[in-house]
C-alpha cells in the first residue's frame, strides 16, 4: 500500500505525553534551556501592557539595585511553561490547567538562561473516568543553577484507558 494513502489513524504518533497514571509522585525531569532575549522582553512588555519602568529603563532599574534589564515574573513563568510544553510531557494528554501558586525567588535579567525542573507531587483519578488530576512543583533555574521562580501547576490529564480508546 502506498503510504501517501494511509489515514492518520493508521500511523503511530512520534511523541505522546504521559498519562496521569504514568505521572507518579516523585517523577522528575528537566527541560531544555532557553536564554531570555531583549526581543522576548520588549515583545512581552508591549503585548501585556507591562509599562513599568523596571522593565523598560535599565537606569531606573539600577537605582532600585538591579543589575540590568529586569524580566517580569510573568514572562519567566511563561518561558518555563513553554519549555515544559516543548518537552512533550503533556503532548496529547493535557486536558486543562486548573490551578497554580507561584513564588518569585530572585530577579531574572535579559541574557539569563533558564530551565525548569518539574517534579510530580501528586497524581490521582478525577471524578470522571479516563482522566486524572496531577500536581507538580516546577523550579525555574538560571545559568548559575539558582532558583528564580517556583510554581505548582494542577492539571487535568488523560488516562491510559482514554488513550487506548483514542488510538
Amino acid at each position: 500500500m502506498n503510504s501517501a494513502h494511509l489515514s492518520s489513524s493508521e500511523v503511530e504518533p512520534l511523541v505522546r505525553g504521559k498519562t496521569w497514571e504514568e505521572m507518579t509522585a516523585g517523577f522528575r525531569f528537566k527541560t531544555a534551556k532557553r536564554t531570555v532575549t531583549e526581543s522576548d522582553l520588549t515583545t512581552f512588555v508591549n503585548l501585556g501592557g507591562f509599562n513599568e519602568p523596571l522593565f523598560s529603563d535599565a537606569s531606573h532599574a539600577a537605582t532600585r539595585g538591579y543589575q540590568g534589564r529586569l524580566v517580569p515574573g510573568a514572562l519567566t513563568y511563561c518561558i518555563a511553561e513553554g519549555l515544559i510544553v516543548q518537552s512533550n510531557f503533556l503532548n496529547g494528554t493535557g486536558l486543562a490547567f486548573m490551578h497554580m501558586e507561584l513564588w518569585v525567588e530572585r530577579p531574572v535579567y535579559v541574557g539569563d538562561t533558564l530551565l525548569a525542573v518539574c517534579t510530580v507531587t501528586e497524581s490521582r483519578p478525577s471524578s470522571k473516568p479516563g482522566r486524572g488530576v496531577v500536581t507538580a512543583t516546577v523550579s525555574v533555574r538560571n545559568q548559575r543553577d539558582e532558583e528564580v521562580l517556583v510554581f505548582t501547576p494542577v492539571r487535568l490529564i488523560r488516562g491510559a484507558d482514554f488513550i487506548e480508546a483514542d488510538s
